[in-house]
């Protein structure tokens, strides 16, 4: 397929393709909760309930004082509305879409535009830096289905409303020490593919978890929290929990 892309003729044949498409009919688009939320969720979101999530950098014994979602949290991540599919899907993501369908895996779909992509804005740059903080020995499905926690807590209007803000939000990612990020190489691979994952989950191209999924853990601990959830998937060695 690589090969194929790369010649000239049939590169402008696709390009064309691509331009044709609907965008009303690209597949998974980005996705945002609709704006009404419990009382229950507004009294969790104002007092600051934290919950927890990866803890593949931590040992056991740090793993399990991550505070984990409260009874409230739970009752009101089951009582919010159903998700909203946006249109508009942008050109990288219905080309991305196509390739998809055609075959391409999501992690050739990450080299393809983690290599050579443009300045990420800050947000989306926040996904990339939990993507490779946290999920960087993941497969590329594992490290977009952490991106699609953090997009799905943003939308959810039971954490902070933009991404940077839910993955610095206190005692959720490990890797965060008092609100700072610590040093990324952004000179290397996994930091590329962290990009391309990044562009993938944002533009919504490609399918992964639902929009219900606001939890996960590493396999090798197993919080207490965890009991009270529902398991949706286990991707590599994270599992992943909705209410």
């Amino acid at each position: 397929m690589n090969k194929f892309l790369s010649r000239r003729g049939c590169a402008v044949a696709l390009g064309i393709f691509i331009a044709a498409i609907n965008p009303t009919t690209a597949a998974y688009a980005q996705t945002v909760a609709a704006p009404a939320m419990s009382a229950a969720a507004q009294t969790i979101k104002s007092t600051g309930a934290a919950t927890a999530v990866s803890v593949s950098s931590v040992t056991t014994a740090v793993a399990n004082q991550v505070l984990g979602p409260t009874p409230a949290m739970i009752a009101a991540a089951k009582a919010l509305p159903a998700a909203k599919t946006v249109s508009g899907v942008p050109v990288m993501a219905k080309e991305a879409a196509w390739l998809y369908r055609s075959g391409w895996s999501v992690h050739a779909l990450a080299d393809r535009y983690g290599a050579n992509a443009p300045q990420l804005d800050e947000q989306s740059k926040c996904i990339a830096v939990a993507v490779y903080h946290e999920a960087r020995g993941e497969s590329a499905e594992g490290q977009l289905a952490v991106a699609r926690v953090i997009m799905n807590r943003a939308a959810s209007g039971l954490y902070p409303s933009d991404w940077c803000s839910v993955v610095k939000q206190p005692w959720q990612f490990s890797f965060v020490r008092a609100g700072q990020f610590p040093y990324t190489d952004t000179n290397c691979t996994a930091w590329r593919r962290a990009v391309g994952i990044a562009q993938l989950a944002t533009s919504g191209a490609v399918p992964t978890l639902s929009t219900d999924v606001l939890w996960y853990h590493a396999d090798y601990v197993a919080p207490s929290w965890g009991r009270r959830l529902n398991r949706a998937e286990k991707i590599g060695t994270h599992i992943f929990y909705r209410a």
